[in-house]
């Protein structure tokens, strides 16, 4: 990209300080420039909508990776270390540089109060290893592997986060966690959009009695108080079914209620595009319905679709994390934020030990991250937006 494209991306195209060779250029590149380019041009311009991107694609990241970036195991449990606060990474150590370190925590406890109380040592700067071998682990379930990120110095700990009742390293446990409340948005998600373009279409582009009654179930579906439901369904949910089982039955719930919003848009925008011309153009060549709606209709709409899948999955995400909270959602052995939070339903873990509400924050910052990436999206692909 010349350097005159790169100047139009941050600021107006035609600013009226601008010389005429500086105009042109700009205007050249504009009218050479792809859809695809143009795209990132205007999405490159909202700030936040590409620090949001940044922030899902390393959360994602650490999905598929989880157990390289935990130093500890999902239920690995030191008990000498319960209730133990987060433990800062230092770089100076009396005024010398040491690198990222941790000082020593001593724990007792007290016996009227039965309150662990931990101290630093800050005589004995322990450095932390990266890139090292540490605790063994099964990488997918599959591969046997024990190579980490970052692991506990030598003879020491490195709890980031500090742990919970049990002893369990609670940052560890958020990155594994996220495998679970992550990826239940996306396949939520994903199984709505298959059930809203079916149906949305059916009825959009057929219309008819397919239209009326799909309009009716929808109605019905939207006027339904959510939460109730959720609640009711989940826990219809048999106590004994296997912890995957619970996985896909709750996402399954959470995509069957989503799905309504969805299918309207998708009916509204067929409605408005089967009487175009191209529309009635394919239609005269013979083709089929399912080739109209597939190569000429979805693809005139489908930004709006992906900004509304994208504005959907922070809605699935606190769906998850409410009902796990509340003990009608997943369940112990899978680990999500959901199921971390409702260790924290008491007021003793908000006085005495309150980094166990730590797990509301990656579900505030991703649920605002899609939030932004949304409107990032929806400005970009905006045919009408300013550039």
């Amino acid at each position: 990209m010349s350097g005159a494209s790169e100047h139009w991306v941050s600021s107006k195209p035609f600013d009226p300080g601008r010389t005429t060779a500086e105009l042109s250029s700009v205007s050249t590149a504009y009218l050479d420039a792809s859809q695809r380019r143009l795209f990132w041009w205007r999405f490159r311009r909202h700030r936040l909508a590409v620090v949001a991107l940044g922030f899902l694609a390393l959360a994602y990241l650490c999905v598929v990776f989880a157990e390289i970036v935990a130093p500890k195991g999902v239920a690995t449990r030191d008990t000498q270390h319960i209730f133990m606060p987060p433990q800062r990474v230092h770089l100076l150590h009396e005024g010398s540089f040491v690198g990222p370190f941790v000082y020593p925590f001593t724990g007792r406890l007290d016996m009227d109060t039965l309150e662990r109380t931990y101290e630093p040592d800050r005589s004995k700067p322990m450095p932390l290893r990266f890139f090292c071998r540490g605790e063994p682990y099964r990488f997918w379930g599959l591969v046997e592997a024990d190579f980490h990120l970052v692991c506990p110095p030598d003879g020491g700990t490195a709890y980031f986060l500090g742990t919970d009742r049990l002893g369990r390293d609670i940052f560890s446990r958020l990155v594994h966690g996220a495998r679970i409340s992550l990826t239940v948005g996306l396949v939520g998600v994903t199984l709505s959009l298959i059930l809203g373009l079916m149906l949305g279409g059916i009825a959009g582009y057929r219309g008819g009695w397919a239209d009326y009654w799909l309009q009716r179930v929808t109605e019905v579906l939207r006027s339904l108080p959510q939460l109730p439901l959720w609640l009711a369904l989940s826990a219809a949910l048999p106590v004994t079914m296997s912890p995957i089982l619970v996985y896909f039955c709750i996402t399954a719930i959470l995509a069957l209620l989503e799905w309504p919003g969805l299918a309207r848009a998708v009916r509204s925008k067929l409605l408005s595009l089967r009487e175009e011309d191209f529309c009635r153009a394919a239609e005269m060549m013979g083709a089929s319905d399912a080739r109209i709606i597939s190569r000429h209709l979805l693809p005139n709409f489908m930004s709006h679709i992906i900004v509304s899948a994208s504005l959907a999955i922070p809605t699935m995400i606190l769906a998850e994390t409410a009902l796990s909270f509340l003990g009608l959602g997943l369940r112990a052995p899978i680990t999500s934020w959901g199921v971390m939070l409702s260790e924290a339903q008491n007021i003793e873990a908000v006085a005495l030990y309150p980094w166990l509400l730590l797990p509301m924050l990656p579900v505030m910052l991703t649920v605002l991250a899609f939030s932004f990436l949304g409107d990032g999206l929806r400005d970009a692909l905006d045919p009408l937006a300013a550039t």
